[in-house]
Formats: structure tokens, sequence, C-alpha cells
């Protein structure tokens, strides 16, 4: 499966390019600001069974930062408190938090949604033998990391032997009915594999709906394209060959307006292993705190008071706008 690279020219970058925030303003959109908050994203640790290239988590097997339980009460006393309608936990593999059921459990117990960030391969990890059939018990939506239906590109990026995995995984899933019963989401999460902006979303679900059940059986509900951001592990590949500032004048040249008002800034809060909010999770994997103001744990900051609060941007914006856009959710217009 070939990437959809859009052809780059190396021109001197005006100071309009480089800003997210005039970008915003020429459209009459500045400053950005949020609307009523609807989602909680929680990254429980960067602890995860897989290394991937293009990970702006830096998510990896020897990482430490694990959310503890006593953080994760807190957290369910305050989503409590404001009756937060819908979860996203994310990591690192979140799975591999040893407190991970446990607090999805609490979180069903309220009545939130929950959406987990599943890798796939998780499922074949030391004590995780049954999590198939624990998220079809509790009917748990999942968004899974498949960059493509190609073994070649799929271990290229994620690791030798991650594609063969991930689709036994996938037919695990699909006999516990996920993809196919009703009430049991299954999204599969293409990112590129390089520098260059996904495909048209639709086109590229039909191919893989295509190949997958036609190769493997396998059926799933969407396809969700996500631009990979310039930031840590990716940004690094960038810098290694050379294709910084092509790729950030690939985004920026590409901004598209029509997304602006479907970013997840504007009703998710990014939520880390430490409880300190961040308008989303690459503001989070940047360390640039909520809005203007200096880092705060969630307990300390009131759901209402979000409503038209300005957000905090920086160049890495434009990969959620560049093109048909790019959230948690998949492309944005």
């Amino acid at each position: 499966m070939q990437d959809m690279v859009i052809p780059i020219t190396i021109t001197k970058r005006s100071e309009e390019s480089q800003s997210f925030t005039r970008h915003l303003h020429a459209h009459g959109l500045g400053p950005l600001r949020r609307a009523n908050l609807s989602e909680l994203q929680i990254n429980v640790g960067r602890l995860c069974n897989q290394a991937c290239n293009h990970c702006h988590v830096d998510a990896g097997p020897n990482r430490k930062e694990i959310m503890t339980w006593e953080t994760m009460e807190r957290i369910l006393r305050w989503a409590e408190s404001v009756a937060i309608a819908r979860v996203d936990i994310t990591g690192g593999a979140p799975e591999m938090n040893p407190n991970f059921r446990r607090f999805v459990d609490a979180f069903i117990a309220m009545e939130a949604e929950v959406i987990s960030r599943c890798n796939l391969t998780v499922l074949f990890e030391t004590g995780q033998e049954n999590l198939a059939s624990w998220y079809a018990e509790r009917q748990i939506t999942l968004a899974c990391s498949l960059p493509c239906y190609s073994k070649k590109n799929v271990d290229a990026q994620r690791g030798r032997g991650v594609f063969d995995k991930s689709i036994a995984a996938l037919q695990q899933l699909n006999k516990h009915g996920y993809g196919i019963n009703e009430g049991l989401t299954l999204d599969l999460v293409y990112n590129p594999g390089g520098a260059s902006l996904p495909p048209p979303q639709p086109k590229l679900e039909a191919e893989y709906k295509q190949r997958l059940f036609d190769d493997f059986g396998i059926q799933f509900n969407r396809l969700l394209t996500i631009t990979n951001l310039p930031i840590n592990r990716f940004a690094h590949y960038l810098d290694r060959t050379g294709q910084r500032q092509t790729y950030q004048k690939l985004l920026s040249d590409n901004f598209n307006a029509d997304t602006v008002p479907g970013l997840m800034c504007r009703h998710l809060l990014s939520v880390d292993w430490r409880a300190r909010v961040y308008d989303c999770d690459f503001n989070q994997m940047l360390d640039l705190p909520l809005g203007t103001r200096s880092h705060r744990y969630l307990w300390d900051i009131k759901a209402n008071d979000l409503t038209d609060s300005v957000i905090s941007v920086g160049p890495h914006c434009f990969g959620c706008t560049a093109g048909s856009g790019s959230s948690c959710g998949g492309s944005l217009v």
C-alpha cells in the first residue's frame, strides 16, 4: 500500500506559514476557543509492549510512567461530579496499567461511554489472555492501530511480527462479535508510514475492508485516518532524514479552515498519567499546559470554566488542520 504523497517544493517560509495563530486570524477563526466539555482522554501510562517509530508518546517497554490507583480514584470522583459522558483511555498500551480494568469498570458504573486505544498485539501479552472477551462483555468501543493492510508496511513501522499478531488479534475480536454485532464497535486507525498526509478516509476505508475481508475474513466498523504530528519520535525521524522543514511546510500549506470547528481540543480534555490537564494529547506530549495558565491538575479546575477559554496552540496544530483534518476520531471533513 502506498501513502499518498503530496509533492513539496522547498521555498522560504513566510512568517505567516510558521504561525498557526496567524492562519486562524486570517480566516476569522482566532483565537481558538473551547466549546462545552464532553470528553476526557486519559493517558494511564507510557508503558507499551511496542515501540513504534511514529509514536508521538515515545511509549515503549521500558517506560516507567504509570498512573496509580490513587490518582485514578481522584479522576473518577471529578468525572462523576461533572457527569462526564465519554472517556477515551490511551497509553502506551493502556491495558498494561495494572489497574486499567478496575478503572474502566468504574467509568462503566457511572454510565460513561468508554473507548480504549488498543494496539492489538497486547491481546497476546501474559495476563491478557481473556482481554477480547472482557472487552466484549462490557461493549467497550475499540480503536485499534493497524497502519496498513500490508505486512511489509506494518512491520516496517511497528516492528517485525506485529502484522501477523495484529491479524490474529482482529480475528479473535471478530469471534467475540467485534466489528460484526451491534454494540461491539471495532475501528481501525491508520497513519502514514512517512512524511505525507493520509489519503481520503472513505476511499482508504473501502480498500481496507476489501483487502482484510478477502485475505483474512476480517470485518471492522470504521477506518480512522490520523496525520503524523512532528513531535517526539516522529520528529526525530524527520530530523534524521532531513524532512522536518518540508513536512512542516506541507502541513501549513494544506491548512483547511473547515476543519477548525471539529478540532478535538475544542471539546476534549487531555489528562496525563499524573492527572495534569492539557488541551489535547499532542499538547500533553509537548508539555504545553492547558490554555494560557501554568500546569494544573484535573481536580483543580471546574468544567464550566473551560467553556470559551483560549486553547494553547503551536506549529504542530497544522497537523490537525491539514487536508481533511485529523483527530483521534479520524478525519474532520
